[in-house]
């Protein structure tokens, strides 16, 4: 009686062992395939938000080879970068959000006796600006043409600017 019961404990416990094999091993193709998928899901999204960074960025100074031809060709040597000059002209036009009427380049009159002050700005290329600008409780944008002069100084002017409704 003993021999048939370590015989059926072994016969069980090599099934146990075969079924358990057989269970990890389906269970590692699985995970495999299942990252695959992941992956090549993730790879594919971070093309498409690498291609709608790209186009984002389709205007600006730092992707625009004819603007960077300009400065290149202007001779304004105290931008080593474009970035750099981009933040120049920005922190410029953002200084003028100090004026007590509020900054002269968001082509809006002060309203209800709050005045605009432009929030965020960039450049677009070797000529233009879009800003953000607000009150605090009116939202608007500007589109700016701004001049680099030749004591450094920084020329604006407004060509169009929009309030949006409540």
């Amino acid at each position: 009686m003993k021999k048939s019961l370590f015989l059926y404990l072994f016969i069980l416990a090599a099934l146990m062992n075969i079924f358990t094999y057989t269970y990890f091993n389906q269970k590692s193709t699985f995970d495999q395939n299942h990252t695959e998928v992941v992956r090549k899901s993730l790879k594919d999204s971070i093309q498409i938000l690498q291609n709608k960074l790209v186009d984002a960025d389709y205007f600006s100074i730092e992707k625009d080879q004819n603007a960077q031809n300009y400065f290149d060709n202007a001779n304004i040597p105290q931008f080593a970068s474009y970035d750099e000059l981009s933040q120049y002209v920005t922190s410029q036009l953002i200084a003028y959000n100090d004026n007590p009427d509020g900054n002269p380049y968001t082509g809006m009159a002060p309203i209800n006796g709050k005045k605009f002050i432009v929030n965020k700005a960039k450049v677009l290329n070797h000529r233009w600006i879009i800003a953000d600008c607000s009150d605090g409780q009116s939202w608007g944008e500007v589109l700016l043409k701004y001049f680099i002069n030749p004591d450094k100084t920084i020329s604006f002017e407004v060509i169009q600017s929009v309030v949006f409704d409540k």
